[in-house]
């Protein structure tokens, strides 16, 4: 009952990440609908405005994600979703009732700043409240809910315009309705918003609120009974696990008072703290690096010079998008199980392949001339649904980490910083892809490749395994890294041999970056001052 109960509460949170998948799949089509054209472009939407539209959500977004400290730490994890929720609503209501350029970029900048502010906070909240072995799984709601959100929004209008081609119908309203006013087309998607925020408005005070966030209040029995509610079991079995976890809180909370972080610059400037802002900030970064955005928001333009035709172009994208949903389905099963560098090196090394792949068939290979190879066309379509495939890991995994590796006095500002870098990057590849993809063509991707496999080697080298730990673990683990690494430069006297073991020897399980499997029962760490090792005991239930 327990699981049924924290998962209904993870993935009612992740209605605003719907929100996200839900825009990025529907303002492509609605600025190309001739109603809208009609109402802003008159009769083209020039190139400068239609960015600046798109534009306005991504920078509302980076805002957005950077204000959730201030709401977060102080209010809790709800009353920044809460907010988030009533911003959506409004942003979607301007958007939908626009009458001009400015009220459509207000609308959809609002917009952007609850997506910003919900991108952020949905992970922290579904990691605080997840049970050690289903964490992965539950914050991984978030990528989900994106994904879903991009097929709702998509499938409409691929399916509109294939309806078109082959019945000859003016128009096709997705649901099966018929209507003579032409800018339904565009107000109904944009509006429409504006429904699951007023729910996640609506039911948001009826979720638990972060038990971790309570106990860090001094609300220790509020956080003490949801931690009870959300994770005893019917029999009541697991009842030393529950009060392990409550201990490992409380020990954890209490350690970071030690460290207390007051400011932006104190973060940012302290090396306890800077490393794990890096890995954060750089797995963001890696999934805007990997050429998905690219992808859906021009996959249209790549397949055609592919030679395909318009219809089958969009019919191609739809089954992309919605085989991107099955497959985060498929791998929300097993993240806990198999952890995360497990996914992430793979990911990326298949990705870099197989655009690889697509970049050199389409260099080579005219898929215009009508005589080329039907097989290497068939090669050059496989590979985007390879690519869709492998993505999948990182994309999951990029949100659930940055919720896994602060403490929870920071975790709100270093997983706004990371969600600031992941839209910040994306505006980048929004403004300068258009201009690559004319001068450079399928060339473009090899950057992409680069990219892609530039990373597999920073998170083979860099990143630790975080799965089948507390948070609270995970923190420990970091600690003693830290202090260790400390006190060797602390100890280590000038023209005093030391003998330090290479780092390559030092056991750390779990968190070594050179470790490839999640630790369950104890991390070992080898001590670079004495040579000897320290068990440490992090038994999960």
């Amino acid at each position: 009952m327990t699981f049924y109960l924290v998962t209904f509460c993870c993935a009612f949170a992740a209605l605003g990440s719907f929100l996200f998948g839900f825009d990025s799949g529907v303002i492509s089509s609605s600025i190309e609908q001739e109603a809208f054209l009609r109402q802003f472009g008159s009769p083209i939407l020039s190139d400068t405005v239609a960015g600046v539209i798109i534009s306005s959500y991504i920078g509302g977004a980076i805002v957005g994600s950077v204000l959730v400290p201030y709401i977060s730490d102080y209010y809790g994890r709800r009353m920044a979703l809460f907010i988030g929720g009533l911003l959506a609503a409004l942003g979607a209501s301007l958007q939908g009732g626009a009458i001009n350029i400015a009220m459509l970029i207000a609308g959809r900048s609002i917009a952007g700043l609850a997506i910003g502010q919900m991108s952020a906070t949905i992970p922290i909240y579904c990691s605080e409240v997840a049970p050690p072995h289903i964490r992965g799984m539950l914050a991984s709601m978030q990528q989900w809910m994106i994904g879903l959100g991009f097929v709702v929004a998509v499938s409409n209008h691929h399916w509109d315009f294939v309806m078109i081609q082959l019945t000859g119908f003016k128009q096709w309203v997705g649901y099966g309705c018929s209507l003579q006013d032409g800018a339904f087309a565009w107000r109904f998607p944009l509006s429409f918003q504006a429904a699951p925020s007023i729910i996640l408005c609506c039911g948001v005070w009826f979720l638990p609120e972060s038990p971790r966030w309570l106990i860090e209040k001094g609300r220790e029995r509020e956080g003490r009974s949801v931690l009870a509610r959300l994770h005893l079991n019917k029999n009541a079995t697991n009842t030393p696990l529950l009060e392990h976890e409550l201990f490992q809180i409380q020990e954890s909370l209490a350690s970071e008072k030690q460290f207390a972080v007051r400011s932006w610059r104190q973060l940012l400037l302290s090396s306890r703290w800077r490393h794990r802002i890096l890995l954060a900030c750089g797995l963001q970064a890696f999934t805007q690096c990997s050429g998905t955005n690219v992808i859906s928001n021009y996959g249209p333009r790549l397949f055609k010079t592919l030679g395909l035709t318009t219809s089958t172009t969009i019919m191609v994208m739809g089954l992309w998008g919605a085989l991107a949903l099955f497959w985060n389905t498929v791998f929300m099963l097993f993240i806990d199980k198999v952890g995360r560098r497990k996914l992430l090196i793979p990911s990326l090394l298949s990705m870099g392949a197989a655009l690889c792949i697509e970049a050199t068939l389409a260099r080579y290979i005219d898929f215009n001339d009508p005589k080329a190879n039907p097989h290497a066309l068939r090669a050059a379509i496989a590979m985007f649904f390879v690519f869709s495939f492998s993505f999948t890991a990182l994309g999951m995994i990029s949100w659930i980490y940055q919720s896994e590796i602060f403490p929870t006095s920071i975790r709100a500002r270093g997983s706004s910083m990371a969600t600031a870098t992941n839209w910040s990057v994306r505006l980048v590849f929004t403004q300068c892809s258009p201009i690559a993809l004319t001068s450079m063509g399928t060339n473009y991707m090899y950057c992409f490749v680069a990219f892609n496999w530039a990373a597999m080697v920073i998170v083979w080298a860099f990143y630790p395994e975080t799965a089948g730990r507390s948070l609270e673990g995970v923190e420990e683990a970091f600690t003693t890294q830290f202090i260790d690494e400390q006190s060797v430069r602390s100890f280590v006297v000038e023209d005093t041999p030391v003998a330090i073991r290479p780092r390559s020897q030092i056991r750390h399980k779990g968190l070594h970056p050179l470790s490839m499997h999640p630790t369950y029962d104890t991390v070992s760490i080898g001590s670079s001052r004495s040579g000897s090792e320290v068990e440490i005991g992090t038994k999960e239930g």
